[in-house]
């Protein structure tokens, strides 16, 4: 037997309706299947997070410590194990096997317990992110992956249709974002992006003292790959804090700071669309705080 928690089960039911509650009931007898076949020992109590099921085991032939990840596989979380090949453990969890057909994966285990962000220095937390983001964006893509043009043209296309839906201060601000967009959408870029480089994705480790984790691959301008970083641990003085971080992160990551912020506002716009197909009639505060304060700087 397994422990599924009932927030993975909520959350499969809110964002994956009958798809998410047949992923699920399958859980168990997916565990018990590559338990089996991988020679796997269940050690302590299941993980989760919002799309996945983790199991800490041991590794029969070897006694090798790992983590079994199950998982229901969409556009985000389709290019994840191809992700960790490629970087093969650089700055990134490493990948031991994966099944293609249902995405179950086995991953090194790291120290669960430990996120980036508990660590008592912020601006410190804020460094070691950008070292790893640093390094994981440095490798070319590999060919089949989702791409950063393509999401771009649908976000661009998606704006009229979302402004109208939010008060007039929002929607401008969102059609900022999506002129901000336009201008750079010609070049999306080549790189190999995680996508969802916040502080809890990032663990604790062995053989590294911080390794990457829950890539959401895609191939595209590393500008892109930046709100994650600015969003998170907010300091005393938030406007400060974003153009500090902002800084920090262009310089660590070689990037030129006009096409950055135009990647970055893409996020900022991105989330917002999606925040309007939910049904909300504003966009998230942190996010219009961090685009009006990169926009009021100027590039």
């Amino acid at each position: 037997m397994i422990g599924i928690p009932a927030e993975l089960v909520a959350s499969q039911a809110r964002f994956n309706g009958e798809a998410g509650r047949a992923f699920v009931a399958a859980l168990p007898g997916r565990a018990r299947e590559f338990l089996d076949r991988w020679g796997l020992r269940v050690t302590g109590p299941s993980m989760y997070g919002m799309a996945s099921l983790v199991l800490p085991v041991t590794r029969g032939a070897d006694g090798v410590r790992a983590a079994l990840k199950m998982r229901l596989l969409d556009e985000e979380s389709a290019g994840e194990a191809t992700a960790l090949r490629v970087w093969d453990g650089s700055g990134a969890v490493r990948l031991l096997a994966e099944d293609p057909g249902t995405g179950t994966l086995l991953l090194e285990r790291l120290d669960e317990g430990r996120h980036l962000s508990a660590l008592d220095d912020a601006r410190e937390a804020v460094r070691i992110l950008a070292d790893l983001l640093s390094r994981l964006v440095a490798v070319p893509a590999p060919e089949g992956m989702r791409g950063l043009g393509d999401i771009a043209a649908r976000m661009v296309a998606e704006t009229p249709g979302a402004a109208v839906r939010l008060g007039a201060e929002d929607a401008a601000l969102l059609w900022d974002c999506a002129a901000a967009v336009r201008e750079v959408m010609g070049e999306p870029g080549d790189r190999l992006l995680h996508w969802d480089l916040h502080y809890d994705n990032v663990l604790a480790a062995e053989r590294e003292p911080w390794l990457a984790i829950d890539p959401k691959p895609l191939v595209g301008d590393p500008g892109f790959d930046l709100l994650p970083a600015l969003t998170n641990l907010w300091e005393a003085d938030p406007a400060a804090g974003t153009l500090w971080r902002f800084d920090l992160l262009t310089e660590r990551l070689g990037l030129d700071r006009g096409r950055a912020l135009a990647w970055t506002l893409g996020r900022v716009l991105q989330n917002g669309l999606w925040d309007v197909r939910d049904g909300e009639a504003a966009l998230d505060p942190h996010h219009v705080s961090i685009a009006r304060t990169l926009l009021a700087r100027g590039r």
